[in-house]
Parts: C-alpha cells; structure tokens; sequence
C-alpha cells in the first residue's frame, strides 16, 4: 500500500518538471535578447594595404572616382575650318607717276575739284590729278578722279563719277553724248573695268572706270581709243590703288 503511493508521489513529480520545462521553453524566446540574431556586418570598399615591417598600418580612406574627362575630336572628325575671305579694302593715293605717266604739277595741276566725288565720310580718301603722256608739254592731260572706302555700293559711285566726267569732258571741248561703256581686263586688283567713247569716232575722247569691292575711279583720257585707253588706265589703276 505504502509503495503504491509512493509510485503515485513520483509520477506526479516528473509531470510537474516536464510541464515547467515547456512552460519555459514557450515563452522564453520572446522575452531573451540574445535570440535576437546579431546586424549583418556591412562589406568594406577600403583596399587593405599591407604595412611595412616595424610600422603600423595607416587607415585607408576611400576615395570617390573621378568622372572621365573628355576628350578632343580627332582632326579627321573636327569640322573644318572655312578658309578667311579677303577684306578686300584698299586704299587710293595720289602717286607720282601713274602707268609710267608723271603727275603733273605747278600751274599745269588740278586746282580745284573739277568732278563731284559725291558723299565724302570720315576715313575715305580723294585723288584728283592731272597725269602727262610722255613727252607731253601742253594740251589737255588725263584727269584722274578716285575714291577709296566707298559707303554704298561701287559701281553706283563709279556711275556717279563718271555723269560728272561726262559733263566735265563736254564742257572742254567734248561733243556728243557717250557710247555705252564696254569691259575690258582689269588687270590684276580684279573688280570692273569700262571704257566709252565721247562720241563714237576713230580717235576721240575716252572716259574710263574702274570699281571693286571698296573703290571706285574714273579717267578722261584725251584723243584716245578705248582699247589703248583700257590698257593705260589699268596700269594707272595699279600705281593708285594700294
């Protein structure tokens, strides 16, 4: 009777351990921090260097890398640069001699303005000259009348000059109304080149005019024709514009 009981006793007594046991087992997780599982270590960038025998190794700062810097076309690729044009402005003078013909001077000189140049500005320049054929010691002379830095555009101030040398040529001794002007070389300062005729006739007087990009000149060549006119007034031409 008395072992029974004691058989009883024990039974209960490991019941009561197992109970407690789970009893812990269920509820402790929820209340031990260490089952918290430890933060994921973050990877590190930083090369490692490897210090030098005797000496401690120097922290390692991570640098940010610097953006690629462009680069310049190649000159197969570059687009080309288009070649600078001339300004083509040049400048007349009253030279000495002129196509081999010598200014005249003394009482035998141009004295006034004989031909409106028309509209004169601040930086253009104003030959007017009388030019001797060789030998040459009395009669008319070849008058020469030239602008430099012409405002609008030249051939309207070669139109403009040469009205006024027709007028002048008619008052000494000219007749007849002129002939239309025909082009002729040149010659190396390029631009247009006329010659008329003053009237029309084998040997009479020629009005020549030249204009390009910024000047403009006229000449009244006396008891000429227009080709050799033409020729001696572009190797004036050459002697005056600069």
């Amino acid at each position: 009777m008395q072992s029974a009981r004691s058989g009883s006793v024990t039974r209960l007594a490991v019941v009561g351990v197992v109970a407690a046991v789970l009893a812990l087992s269920a509820c402790g997780p929820e209340n031990d921090d260490s089952a918290v599982p430890p933060p994921p270590t973050r990877p590190t960038t930083e090369p490692v260097s490897t210090p030098s025998a005797g000496q401690p190794a120097a922290p390692t700062t991570a640098r940010p890398t610097a953006p690629p810097t462009a680069t310049a076309p190649s000159s197969a690729s570059a687009k080309p640069t288009a070649p600078t044009s001339p300004t083509g402005k040049r400048q007349v003078v009253e030279a000495r001699t002129a196509g081999g013909l010598a200014r005249a001077t003394g009482p035998d000189a141009v004295s006034d303005v004989p031909v409106d140049p028309g509209e004169m500005r601040d930086g253009m320049h104003l030959v007017v000259a009388n030019y001797d054929r060789a030998g040459q010691t009395s009669g008319r002379r070849i008058l020469l009348v030239a602008v430099d830095n012409v405002p609008e555009d030249p051939a309207k101030r070669r139109e403009h000059l040469w009205r006024g040398l027709i007028d002048y040529a008619q008052q000494h001794g000219s007749t007849g109304d002129p002939t239309s002007g025909v082009p002729y070389a040149a010659g190396p300062l390029g631009g247009s080149l006329e010659c008329l005729q003053l009237p029309a006739a084998p040997t009479t007087d020629v009005l020549c005019g030249w204009s390009d990009a910024s000047t403009a000149g006229v000449a009244l060549f006396p008891k000429s024709t227009p080709a050799e006119a033409a020729a001696l007034f572009a190797g004036m031409r050459g002697d005056i514009e600069k």
